[in-house]
């Protein structure tokens, strides 16, 4: 098939990385089992640090990020999936080291592929997103950990954030009081859009809860998005039995706690991996991502943007200034 599509595409020259928009063919892409046409993205996090040049993320380039992708099956080599399928790519290796949904055409095996809910649309599935799917998997620990709505608070930590905003909505969807731990000021998004019951000041909140090695309860559990002094914060300041879910390590991938909080209150702290998630666990979080778990106000929690806005965008992320979720929307050709 001889087929040209447009993807932004990361190069590197002499140690310095560009963001260009580039017109690209199929047969550049790896033979794999589907062939998608992509018909939206999401920009998350770890899309920012592959378009940066980190080499944790992406070991080769030139290189096209974007580790989600919603579109229909152009061609299959599977039972599973015909053309014309509507399918869903979250995670696995897709926009890391395997050309990813900046791109209008992905290539990837039909195990990374599931069908598109009923129930949610294209656009909704790259709401959510990877950050939104991350999102859903630390409420689902948590609620399998026990922690109930009457129990208390539930601490969110980058609230404002991919998945700290899809969490903080879910939560409130669910009948949690949510309490915002952000580094920003609330100009309503937190309180407002997403339903957090309260906003912590960041800062404020690391001088309360890291002084002692334990602190009163206020919390009945945590999800926690960026590590270091929150994450230890959050597990000094649970109940007893109660449960912080931890999924990434914006400000550091240390911990610095004592073992008081696991052995005087019987805190849990569970991680959350979204990448290599089993299928069947996969299915079970988009059913109710697509159904009883849906915010109401789910797209006002994201941008639609073009590939032309696609290089500041991640810059934005890159930055720590982002709110909420941005999708990106292919021009595709028929």
């Amino acid at each position: 098939m001889d087929t040209t599509f447009n993807a932004l595409v990361i190069t590197e020259q002499n140690g310095q990385f560009t963001k260009e928009i580039k017109q690209l063919n199929i047969s550049q892409l790896p033979d794999n089992d589907l062939l998608i046409r992509v018909r939206y993205s999401s920009v998350n996090y770890k899309d920012a640090l592959s378009a940066s040049g980190n080499k944790g993320v992406t070991k080769a380039y030139p290189h096209v990020p974007g580790i989600d992708a919603v579109g229909e099956v152009i061609h299959s080599r599977s039972d599973a999936f015909r053309q014309g399928d509507q399918v869903l790519i979250t995670g696995f290796d897709l926009g890391m080291n395997t050309w990813g949904g900046f791109g209008q055409y992905i290539s990837v095996p039909s195990d990374w592929a599931l069908h598109l809910p009923d129930g949610l649309t294209a656009y909704e599935a790259m709401a959510y997103g990877t950050a939104g799917f991350t999102a859903a998997l630390s409420v689902h620990a948590l609620i399998k950990a026990g922690v109930q709505p009457q129990q208390g608070p539930i601490a969110v930590s980058g609230a404002t954030g991919g998945v700290g905003s899809v969490a903080t909505a879910i939560l409130s969807k669910l009948g949690y009081h949510v309490m915002a731990i952000s580094g920003k000021p609330d100009d309503g998004f937190l309180t407002k859009t997403l339903g957090a019951t309260g906003v912590i000041d960041r800062n404020i909140f690391i001088d309360k809860h890291n002084s002692r090695p334990i602190t009163a309860p206020a919390f009945a559990g945590g999800i926690d998005t960026v590590a270091g002094p929150i994450l230890s914060g959050m597990l000094k300041a649970t109940r007893y039995g109660g449960a912080v879910t931890c999924c990434g390590m914006v400000s550091t991938g240390d911990l610095d706690t004592t073992i008081f909080p696991f052995i005087l209150r019987n805190v849990s702290l569970l991680g959350i991996d979204s990448v290599s998630a089993p299928m069947e666990l996969r299915q079970q979080i988009w059913q109710f991502l697509a159904n009883e778990w849906k915010p109401s106000n789910l797209s006002q929690l994201t941008q639609q943007i073009s590939l032309e806005q696609l290089p500041e965008t991640l810059d934005t992320l890159l930055a720590g200034q982002a709110k909420g979720r941005f999708v990106l929307a292919h021009e595709l050709h028929s």
